[in-house]
This record gives C-alpha cells, sequence and structure tokens, in this order.
C-alpha cells in the first residue's frame, strides 16, 4: 500500500472545497456531498468557517484510490492565511491547484504556483466550473501557460463549456505540442521525436515523469458541482504524482505542522513522519528545525496516543511509520514547525513575517487574565501570530497578516472561551536596525553602578536579514559561563524593544568588557550576596550599557513594504496612478498590453488594506490586486512611529533603577 499526502490548494471561491467534497464522494468516503453554502462539509469544521464559506485551518481526512492511501489536506485560500498554507506545503508529496474556469488565473493563483515551483512539490492543475456561464477553456490555459509562468499540458478536450452539460474527456495529448513541452528537460525525447520514433506511450511516460519531477503540469477540466472530470482527475493523481518517500528503518524525523487542543484541552500535534517509526509511550527528542522561530532542542517528550487517517476518519494506533501523517497525544510543549527527531533541511520554509499589529479590547465578562491565556493557546496554534503583553498598561497586542484575522480571532475567542473582544486601529509593525556603531561600558563600582558586574558592549550594522549575532572580545574563561549567558540572554531580550520601541535586528552585538566578583563568604558563615556576583546583576546591568550603546549608534525605524501587482483597464490608469501616489505607493514598472495594463511597485504594509478596497471602484471591477511582503525601508519624512515600551525602559537609567532594584542610584 502506497502512502500520498495531497493538498489541495486555490484562489478563495475557486471551488478547493467543493472539489473535496466531489472527491471523497467519489471514493466512497460520503454517501452525500457536503454543500459550502449549507456548511456541511468535511473539512471546514471551523463554525466561521461555515459561516464565512472560507477555509482557515488546514484539515486532513484520507481515503483510497486502488492501491494508494491518499491523506487529502485542504487548505486556507485567502492570503490572510498564506502562513497555514506554507506549512501544510511542507508535508506534502503532491498538490492539485484548482483555477475556476470563469475567472481564471487570480492573484492568489499566481503566489501558490511560485510557491509551489519553489519548493518542487509536483502539482496537477484543475480547471474548475466548467459547466458555469462564461466558463472558458482555451482562455484559461493562455493564463496559465503566461501568467504563471508555468509549462503546462491538457490532458483532454472539453465540450459545451458554459453549460450544465459540460463534459470532459481524456485525451493523450498531441505529439508535436507535448514534446515542444517537454524537450527542455528530456533531449532524448527531442532527439527520437527529431527521428520520426516518437510514440504516444512513451509521451505519455515523460509526462508522468516530469509531473514527479515537478518540471510539467498536466491540467484536467470538471465542474466539482457535477463531477465532470473528477475520475479523470482522480486517475491522474494515481498516474502521475509520486507516493511519499519515506525510511521506515531510517531514524526518526518528523515535522510538526499543525497544533489544535481536543475536548478536554489536552493538545493534539500534527506530524508528517518522514523516516523511523514511531511508537505509544516513545520518548522523543523535540525542537526547533530553525523555522518560525521555533529554536533549540527542548528535550525528550512522552507520545501517549496515535491516531492516524483512514477512510475519512481517524483511528487509534500502537505505532507510526514514515510516510505517514499522525495526530499525536502528549507532545504538550510541542509548536508549529518543531521536529520530532532529526531535523530536515530539505524544503526550507520561509514565512513572510506578520506586518500588522492590533490591540485586543476586552469585552464585557472578559477578564484580562482569561483572555491572555486564550491569546496565547491562539498563538500556540499559530507561532505567526507573535503577542506582545504591557503590563503597565495592562493591555495585549498580536500581530497579523491582514484585516480577515481580526474577525478570526474575534470568533475563535467568543466561540471557544466565551470571550468577547474588540479591537483597536490597525497599525504596521516596525523594526529598527542600528544606524551606527554605539559602545558603552559600566564597571563595578558601588557608588554608581549597584550592580556587582562590569559589562562593556558594542552594537553595529549587520547586513538585512541576518537578525541578531552575539560575540566576544573577552576571554571566555575570564569569569563563569553562566554569567556569559545571562549577559547573552539579556541582550537578546533587550533588543525586542530599541530607542523607539520596535524590536532591533540586523545588529552585532559584542562583549568587550566584563568582570565579577568571585563567591564570598564569612568565616563559618555561608554566602554573602552583597560581596559576590550573580547572575542577577548581570541580567540587571546589561540592559543599561544596552541601551547607551544603541542610544550612541542611534537607530532608523523601518516600516515594512509590500510588492504590488495591478493588472486593470488601460484606461484607468489615469485614475489609479494618483491614488497610489497618495497612499505612498511606488511604481517600478507599467507595461501596457493592449486594452490592458499591469502595474508593479512596492507600497507601505499600512495602505495596502486600503488600496485592496479602491482597486475595484477604481476599475470598473475589472481591477486585480496582488501584494505580499518584500521588504523593510527607513521611515522617511514626517514624526517616526512610536511603539509603547513594556519593559523597565532602561533609557531612562533613574526610573529603570528604581523598577529593579528598589531604589535610586547615588
Amino acid at each position: 500500500m502506497h502512502m500520498l499526502n495531497l493538498g489541495i490548494l486555490a484562489h478563495v471561491d475557486a471551488g478547493k472545497t467543493s472539489l473535496t467534497e466531489r472527491l471523497l464522494h467519489s471514493v466512497g468516503v460520503i454517501d452525500e456531498i457536503g454543500s459550502v453554502d449549507a456548511g456541511s462539509t468535511q473539512t471546514d469544521t471551523l463554525a466561521l468557517e461555515r459561516r464565512r464559506g472560507i477555509t482557515i485551518k488546514s484539515a486532513v481526512v484520507s481515503f483510497r484510490i486502488d492501491d494508494v492511501t491518499v491523506n487529502l489536506i485542504d487548505t486556507p485560500g485567502h492570503p490572510d492565511f498564506i502562513a497555514e498554507v506554507e506549512r501544510a506545503l511542507g508535508v506534502l508529496d503532491g498538490a492539485v491547484l484548482v483555477v475556476s474556469a470563469v475567472e481564471g488565473v487570480q492573484a492568489q493563483t499566481r503566489i501558490l504556483m511560485r510557491t509551489l515551483r519553489r519548493l518542487r512539490i509536483p502539482t496537477l492543475v484543475f480547471v474548475n466550473k466548467i459547466d458555469r456561464r462564461g466558463a472558458r477553456v482555451e482562455g484559461v490555459l493562455r493564463e496559465l501557460a503566461e501568467r504563471l509562468s508555468a509549462p503546462v499540458l491538457p490532458m483532454g478536450v472539453v465540450t459545451g463549456p458554459g453549460t450544465a452539460a459540460a463534459r470532459f474527456t481524456a485525451v493523450e495529448p498531441a505529439v508535436e505540442p507535448a514534446v515542444d513541452v517537454l524537450a527542455d528537460h528530456d533531449d532524448a525525447l527531442l532527439s527520437a521525436y527529431v527521428d520520426g520514433a516518437v510514440t504516444r506511450d512513451r509521451v505519455r511516460r515523460a509526462i508522468v515523469a516530469q509531473t514527479r519531477r515537478a518540471l510539467v503540469h498536466p491540467v484536467y477540466f470538471g465542474s466539482a458541482t457535477t463531477g465532470a472530470g473528477v475520475p479523470e482527475l482522480v486517475a491522474g493523481i494515481a498516474e502521475s504524482l509520486p507516493a511519499a518517500d519515506g525510511d521506515r528503518e531510517g531514524p526518526l524525523s518528523g515535522t510538526v505542522f499543525k497544533v489544535e487542543r481536543g475536548p478536554a484541552g489536552e493538545k493534539i500535534a500534527y506530524v508528517r513522519l518522514f523516516s523511523g517509526v514511531l511508537r505509544v509511550r516513545d520518548r522523543v527528542p523535540l525542537g526547533g528545525d530553525g523555522g518560525e522561530g521555533s529554536g533549540a532542542a527542548r528535550g525528550a517528550t512522552k507520545v501517549t496516543a496515535i491516531s492516524v487517517f483512514d477512510q475519512g476518519t481517524d483511528v487509534r494506533r500502537e505505532e507510526v511509520a514514515a510516510g505517514r501523517i499522525a495526530r499525536l497525544w502528549g507532545l504538550t510543549e510541542a509548536r508549529v514547525g518543531d521536529c520530532l527527531g532529526e531535523p530536515r533541511d530539505e524544503r526550507r520554509r520561509f514565512f513572510a513575517p506578520p506586518t500588522l499589529e492590533t490591540v485586543v479590547v476586552p469585552g464585557p465578562g472578559a477578564d484580562r487574565r482569561s483572555l491572555h491565556v486564550a491569546l496565547a493557546r491562539l498563538a500556540e496554534q499559530d507561532p505567526l501570530i507573535g503577542l506582545r503583553h504591557d503590563e503597565v498598561r495592562q493591555e495585549t497586542s498580536v500581530s497579523l497578516y491582514g484585516e480577515i484575522q481580526k474577525e478570526v480571532v474575534q470568533a475563535t475567542l467568543a466561540e471557544d472561551h466565551g470571550l468577547q473582544v474588540a479591537f483597536r486601529e490597525t497599525t504596521p509593525l516596525c523594526l529598527e536596525r542600528p544606524a551606527g556603531v554605539g559602545a558603552a561600558a559600566e564597571f563595578i563600582k558601588k557608588d554608581a553602578n549597584p550592580f556587582l558586574a562590569t559589562v562593556g558592549l558594542r552594537v553595529e550594522p549587520a547586513a538585512p536579514g541576518s537578525g541578531v549575532r552575539f560575540g566576544l572580545e573577552v576571554e571566555l574563561g575570564s569569569m563563569p559561563y553562566a554569567f556569559f549567558k545571562a549577559v547573552e540572554d539579556s541582550v537578546r531580550e533587550t533588543l525586542g524593544q530599541g530607542l523607539h520601541g520596535w524590536q532591533v535586528t540586523d545588529c552585532a552585538v559584542t562583549m568587550t568588557h566584563c568582570g565579577y566578583w568571585p563567591r564570598q563568604s564569612h568565616a563559618h558563615q555561608g554566602f554573602d550576596k552583597s560581596m559576590s556576583s550573580t547572575g542577577y546583576d548581570f541580567r540587571g546591568l546589561t540592559p543599561l550599557v544596552l541601551a547607551e550603546a544603541l542610544r550612541r549608534a542611534g537607530t532608523l525605524v523601518h516600516e515594512p513594504m509590500h510588492r504590488f501587482r495591478v493588472e486593470a483597464p488601460a484606461d484607468t490608469l489615469g485614475a489609479l496612478l494618483p491614488v497610489l501616489a497618495a497612499a505612498r505607493a511606488v511604481p517600478r514598472a507599467t507595461d501596457v498590453r493592449g486594452k490592458r495594463c499591469v502595474l508593479e511597485g512596492t507600497a507601505p504594509a499600512a495602505r495596502v488594506h486600503g488600496l485592496e478596497q479602491r482597486v475595484p471602484a477604481l476599475t470598473r471591477g475589472e481591477g486585480e490586486w496582488e501584494s505580499g511582503f518584500d521588504h523593510y525601508a527607513p521611515v522617511v519624512g514626517g514624526t517616526l512611529p512610536e511603539r509603547p515600551r513594556t519593559d523597565h525602559d532602561p533609557l531612562h537609567r533613574e526610573e529603570y533603577l528604581l523598577r529593579v532594584t528598589g531604589r535610586m542610584a547615588n
């Protein structure tokens, strides 16, 4: 029995969840097809998903095609949940990209295909809704080839498009056009074609081989509503997509791609196992894989229960082997992005950071402690929703990708935790980078320094994207290692809030001075804190030294910038450009293609939602907006955005010392 972990992806409203229902019905998993409108689908189980008719969380359901067991993952289509999609992509063996025969290639379609090709995931294309009025066949094929910049091959013909009688018939691709597409990666096929020795069977085998290597993408047409083309798609999935690769005898290696809470509040981790066998009661190493900030290994944890997916449900098992997806109980510290056992370096994932932030305001009956616990659970399920708690103002902020996520958070808190909340205005999530080099040091002097520690630090800029690097210019053996660790940990924590309150990144921090008082005690008495340095001294002094070094270096506040692409009627360009300019969007390229124009450039993240809302009205409803995080750029002109501090504020020495030590400096 072969395994295939298959993803279904699409632009919102292309019919992805409906296709999932039709697939499950066609293979006998369900007797009646659920409806997105009626909220009766198998995979959209959240109440908000059923109300809105959109997929928010990835869902897994299993079925069989002959001797292949398929774990099908239905993923979100809305761009606000692209991180959820990317997490699912990391565990897939193949994918089906759904495109509407009416709307054709849309903004999210392009983003998804770029990601699939970057990760080299074998992908079939299913053009849905051929029974709808306005369905296009040749036009969509041209869009797939031109706008997706991907080699595609139609695997049949459509009759009666745009009518309820529309049908798709599988037909072997003609030899000449197929060779044109396949020859770039198959010199032998091209030579055989030139010699007149190519057969349809040879072409078919070449299509399957290149599909499994993600070099070409077969295209099927059909309708999730009527079932047209679905049997042909099922056959294509079984024939063209590769089985799960996994070594049962190898070392344990798996990835956590989803975390949820069970009915009793227990944590359940969804894991794709790439190597080895995992059994109930096994203790497994759990830690970060280098992505999503999951961090270093956090020790071993014991698996208390396992379930795997089978024929539309999940069943308990005593073990799970390489290639499968399982739900695991007992991993109380598991976070999305964690690895079990040995980490994998293949298919490294990139998650664009959230670029927006909002304060969650508790409503009637929502006490702040309960709200903070509930938000922490949401962040546990999605590590890219960051939490920031302000003890002084008793406020909690969440970082987001878009406005739709506000509604998701609000509904989840109400339905799962009984908490009513509102939100303040969404603001961009900025960062700070050092403007130059700054250094500071404080030495053990009881009159001026209340801490029994000497710390000297130098801060200097580093390459964009390099994060924070900590180094030493002092001998590692010059004081206990625990003190060095206390300094490094404090440096990283303090950099969470720079001169303007934003996280400081892309910098190198070097320890230039160190000193301590060794452990002292009086005769026949115990340890004397007043004469001995402790980790507390280094943790208390480091923020003061680092804040002064940052002050001398200066920092530049950077705001998130999104790249955008607008495709619209050429005669609406005059209406678009002034609106883009008013939003500080900078066009980089304009391409007029007959009656259509394509405008590309960058815009501040804070203005993207407003621009996206205005484009339809400015383009007679024919404009198409696509955007995504691109880079951070220095804020120019006007007042620099400030973020309220939530720490002890080491920028103000007297107040800091009063908060930390309970007394003012002499």
